[in-house]
């Protein structure tokens, strides 16, 4: 090889790959095991990791003008040995290969061919910078990823009382780092200086330099959506929480009148799609990204302003309600959010454009049936919102003394797994809950079904952080088990509820 290859970094590897004057030759190993949970990092990853493996040979042409792909792609399923053996004897001049070419978007793999771009745009970045309204060509003017805290053992918790203790004993070691700070003359390397038993970032450290004052406010407790069907309280304020972004534009205080959707465009797992009245996390769908849609914004007034765009109003009813007629039901931008949402839960939908919805946001096709459509997002939406207050699902409840527990005063062990196989879940030493519907395992967000992100969230789990593992570690399922039976109970119905829907949707005309 020759010349000097460009240096790849992870966020956009095809761009640069697709601006490289020369050749590229990428023998794909596959193992990634987030993309297909039939793989296994020890027996099919050559270095064990869940994350695929490819290797890249670059070279450079002189006189050549833009570069040539040529990728080949080990067997799914063939194990790490195996592709041990082939990398030992395998001749780079003799390697089967596919010449493929970059679309417009600098994708290389995985491309596709479908009317995608033709459909109305949910959200760009033009549109929600533009200055004035007849720029703003999209559903929604304003999106954003749910707040990021990089201390959310410290800023969540189960109940605001448990909150209160933690946010408080985090501004007052702040404060006397200040004070402490201050007296012995501001020393410039603060990193060093500070004591470690609160969660610092490099944010932290430049508000201590700058003087700035921690208090504790309750008003400052929110709700928050911070997995699905999973609410807590998040202390959502300046300097503590650490990327707001501009969720307090959308959901500024907890208990303001607004509804979103959180969704997850990512490659390492599949589409995921929830809504929301409380504020947001990021990592809604770990490990991916929730990026958040709202039906209203919040000015610095607090007033209430409509998200959705006069353009997408006036798109809507160019197509739906053409000309002076007046109808019953007159389109509004309430009724394009909820067409949305229900657009968006389509199976065919997600099938079609499953590539799309990997790498760029929703865009949403006009459908036969705006009504049909608009109906089933607003009965979903209200399902996946007032998720506490459904009927919770009759289950058979299975309670058996756990009696090495119970002689030795301790609580039953916690276990919180899904059997999906006997439709069961296994809560601890003493309780199962079976005849679980087979519906509701397949109602999934992201990378695991509804009642899986519950188990998962509820789990006896040791704090990373030592000072939160010393002085605030107090979760004990057993205080919790009634409760999580009962979400159990309420979710399994939104689950099958859900799934019913989906299926109504396949039939539907579009």
């Amino acid at each position: 090889m020759s010349g000097s290859p460009p240096s790849l970094t992870w966020e956009s590897p095809e761009k640069q790959i697709s601006e490289w004057n020369g050749e590229l030759i990428r023998p794909s190993l596959g193992g990634d095991v987030r993309a297909n949970q039939k793989l296994s990092g020890t027996k099919h990853n050559v270095f064990g990791i869940q994350t695929g493996v490819a290797i890249s040979f670059m070279v450079k042409r002189y006189r050549a003008k833009g570069c040539r792909i040529y990728y080949s792609r080990r067997p799914e399923f063939e194990t790490a040995e195996e592709k041990l053996e082939f990398l030992s004897n395998a001749k780079l001049g003799e390697l089967s290969v596919d010449e493929i070419r970059p679309d417009e978007k600098n994708n290389w793999l995985n491309l596709t061919t479908n009317d995608f771009q033709s459909l109305i745009p949910i959200a760009t970045k033009e549109s929600k910078l533009a200055k004035r309204p007849s720029k703003e060509k999209t559903v929604f003017k304003l999106f954003s990823l749910g707040i990021v805290t990089n201390r959310d053992e410290w800023t969540y918790a189960n109940s605001p009382a448990e909150l209160g203790k933690k946010i408080r004993y985090f501004c007052d070691t702040y404060e006397k780092e200040r004070h402490r700070w201050n007296l012995a003359g501001r020393p410039k390397n603060t990193a060093d200086f500070v004591s470690r038993e609160i969660k610092w970032t490099s944010e932290l450290e430049a508000h201590l330099r700058r003087g700035t004052v921690l208090r504790f406010d309750d008003q400052h407790i929110n709700d928050s959506l911070y997995r699905p069907f999973v609410r807590r309280v998040t202390y959502f304020a300046p300097v503590i929480t650490h990327r707001p972004y501009q969720n307090a534009e959308l959901f500024p205080q907890s208990g303001c009148d607004n509804l979103g959707f959180s969704v997850a465009v990512e490659e390492r797992v599949p589409f995921g799609l929830i809504a929301t009245k409380w504020l947001p996390n990021k990592d809604l769908f770990l490990p991916s990204c929730g990026q958040v849609f709202a039906l209203y914004r919040y000015d610095q007034e607090q007033n209430k302003i409509s998200n959705i765009t006069d353009w997408a109003l006036e798109q809507f009813k160019k197509h739906y309600q053409p000309g002076r007629i007046k109808h019953k039901r007159p389109i509004t931008k309430e009724a394009i959010f909820q067409y949305v949402y229900g657009v968006l839960h389509d199976p065919l939908y997600r099938e079609k454009y499953a590539q799309n919805l990997k790498k760029e946001f929703p865009r949403i096709p006009f459908y036969v049936d705006f009504w049909q459509w608009a109906d089933w997002g607003k009965e979903l939406m209200d399902l996946h919102t007032a998720y506490e207050q459904v009927e919770p699902i009759k289950l058979i409840r299975t309670d058996i003394p756990d009696e090495k527990s119970r002689k030795a005063g301790v609580a039953p062990k916690a276990l919180l797994k899904a059997d999906k196989d006997a439709s069961r879940i296994l809560l601890d030493s003493e309780t199962m809950l079976s005849g679980i519907p087979p519906q509701a395992w397949s109602y999934t967000l992201g990378n695991r079904s509804a009642l899986e992100w519950i188990l998962d969230q509820y789990k006896e789990k040791k704090p990373k952080d030592p000072t939160i593992r010393q002085k605030f570690d107090t979760y004990r399922f057993v205080n919790h088990k009634e409760q999580v039976i009962d979400l159990l109970l309420r979710v399994t119905t939104v689950s099958v509820r859900t799934v019913a829907i989906m299926n109504d949707m396949k039939r539907a005309q579009r």
